[in-house]
């Protein structure tokens, strides 16, 4: 099996950010894309709702960049929402011309609400809009002759420049683990896109799929870029409660249709809260179900749309539909119960409008970056909107610059000549747990300061650990992701510590007032080294080596 790879482009993650910008490079790249598991287990593939554009002639691109901005809290960068808005008609034509089609009544397409929007802006295909864009870019990606897709691979660093002993800094490849072969490869390429998703797998209850550890994030802030906004993590309001249904998400244009939350005792509580009642923001939503449920000590609240007829709800859920019927739940007869789940990362790696983030070489697309678009909260149907838009940034950046060498001499292999087999791995499912628990109760939906203090102190505890382990042993997926995790979650405490207000999502009953002045929240790369858990040094005779290299291929 080959250990070493060469590539023009290296992009990091398979999901609809990946996938776009690979399809959107010109075919005389040669592209390279990791996927962790099977090209249908990311996030993409469980997005409901659909792509937020202006297509109706009663909307405009000013009032989407408004809702854009009014669901942001004050955070968003207007022109960023602006350059995303008005790219996004272009967006859906281009994903229609790689093969998808949207639901349509009669000649239009068929619109649908979710919250926060105040225009019918939801472009959609049935209830599994992802799954449908999923299956497109797949189909597309496949079958071009310059991408090709490595499956099961787990990247664990970025490789840069710098770190083997070069004055300038660029990004220079990835290790990537194989872990099929339980083996570390060397990735070269002189562009790496980091296209990973979002971190929500850092909370208990989540409606992510199982590799949404923030891998993309950790690893660019291990490798000195910037991030921005970690506080900010959206929970989705309405996720089944059920002990079978894995945080199974219930879309929001279920209540742009219509459905209704209710208490146990069937009463509706929304206007309590907000004058647009179930159509609020994600934030309002969500903390005003948190506050009933505490309140009342319920273990969930309701969603009721059986007023809609059975035909309408077979048409357009029939994904929820099935779902709930597997469960004994009928969605056209009774109200289903639903609870909040992480959902969303609004921060992550800093990029502009390229893409480029602060290591030359090394973008960022999707949930793994930060582009001031959805600032302290995101608006629904923005996601995938975002993927599609910044893909084309990205890639019409990369085939801007022309060609590029990898580096020359070969980078360095990976060393494991000190570490050996663990016979520990309660350590890592212990750790898991643990983390994933003290996340969901101390830097949840609602915070305190001294919840956060709490969450500081553990995560202190676990990073040490962890750091120990991660020096010690050979590496395994499960060691990747939790030494991914707790380095998010550190900059997602850290972040929110600093932030003596509420906003958007990040809400503190210490500090329940926004302050006048809105700033983004920005953690220097690796500004603080004790929150990071660090790249395992190469042996002293590689590390030479690969010094020499450098310096013998820059003289050159």
């Amino acid at each position: 099996m080959a250990l070493r790879h060469r590539t023009d482009v290296l992009i990091i993650g398979s999901g609809a950010a990946g996938l776009a910008t690979a399809l959107q490079l010109p075919p005389s790249v040669r592209v390279t894309v990791l996927s962790k598991d099977a090209l249908h287990g990311g996030a993409t593939n469980r997005a409901q709702g659909g792509v937020a554009a202006v297509t109706a002639a009663d909307d405009s691109v000013e009032s989407h960049l408004a809702d854009t901005l009014a669901a942001g809290g004050g955070l968003c960068d207007e022109a960023v929402a602006r350059f995303v808005v008005a790219k996004a008609a272009a967006a859906i034509d281009q994903v229609a011309a790689w093969g998808l089609r949207f639901d349509h009544d009669g000649q239009a397409p068929h619109l649908t609400r979710e919250g926060g929007h105040s225009h019918r802006r939801v472009l959609h295909v049935a209830d599994a809009t992802g799954a449908a864009i999923a299956k497109t870019l797949i189909s597309r990606a496949t079958a071009a002759p310059n991408i090709s897709i490595a499956s099961g691979r787990m990247a664990v660093d970025l490789i840069a420049a710098k770190k083997l002993g070069a004055a300038a800094d660029r990004v220079l490849g990835a290790y990537v683990y194989h872990g099929d072969a339980d083996a570390v490869e060397v990735f070269e390429a002189p562009y790496v896109v980091l296209a990973t998703g979002g971190a929500s797998k850092v909370y208990r209850y989540t409606s992510n799929p199982q590799g949404a550890t923030g891998d993309g994030i950790a690893m660019a802030w291990r490798a000195g870029c910037r991030v921005a906004n970690m506080e900010f993590n959206q929970f989705h309001p309405t996720c089944l409660y059920h002990p079978e249904a894995h945080s199974f998400l219930l879309s929001e244009a279920l209540r742009g249709e219509g459905a209704k939350l209710l208490l146990p005792d069937g009463s509706r509580f929304m206007d309590r809260f907000d004058g647009r009642g179930e159509l609020a923001s994600r934030d309002v939503v969500a903390r005003a179900i948190d506050h009933e449920m505490k309140r009342l000590g319920a273990p969930c609240v309701y969603l009721d749309i059986s007023h809609r007829s059975p035909a309408f709800l077979e048409s357009h859920f029939p994904t929820i539909l099935a779902r709930c019927a597997s469960l004994g739940l009928d969605l056209r007869q009774q109200p289903v119960p639903v609870v909040p789940a992480a959902h969303y990362t609004c921060g992550g790696v800093m990029a502009d409008l390229a893409g480029r983030t602060d290591l030359p070489g090394l973008y960022a697309v999707g949930e793994t970056a930060y582009t001031g678009l959805h600032g302290a909260n995101r608006l629904a149907s923005n996601s995938l909107l975002e993927c599609l838009v910044f893909a084309k940034a990205v890639a019409a950046d990369i085939a801007g610059r022309g060609p590029a060498k990898a580096s020359s001499p070969p980078l360095p292999a990976w060393d494991e000549s000190r570490v050996s087999d663990s016979d520990e791995q309660v350590v890592l499912t212990h750790n898991w747990t643990e983390l994933r628990g003290f996340m969901w109760d101390y830097v949840g939906i609602v915070r305190t300061d001294k919840r956060l203090q709490r969450a500081r102190h553990r995560l202190d505890l676990l990073k040490r650990e962890i750091h120990e382990y991660y020096a010690r042993h050979r590496l395994s997926a499960d060691l990747i992701e939790l030494r991914n995790l707790i380095d998010v979650a550190a900059l997602m405490v850290r972040s929110a510590m600093r932030r003596k207000e509420s906003r958007g999502l990040h809400y503190t009953l210490d500090h329940p007032r926004p302050n006048p002045a809105a700033k983004p929240s920005v953690i220097r790369g690796g500004s603080d080294r004790a929150d990071a858990l660090q790249p395992r040094p190469l042996a002293p005779k590689a590390a030479r080596k690969a010094r020499l290299s450098l310096a013998k291929s820059a003289g050159s």
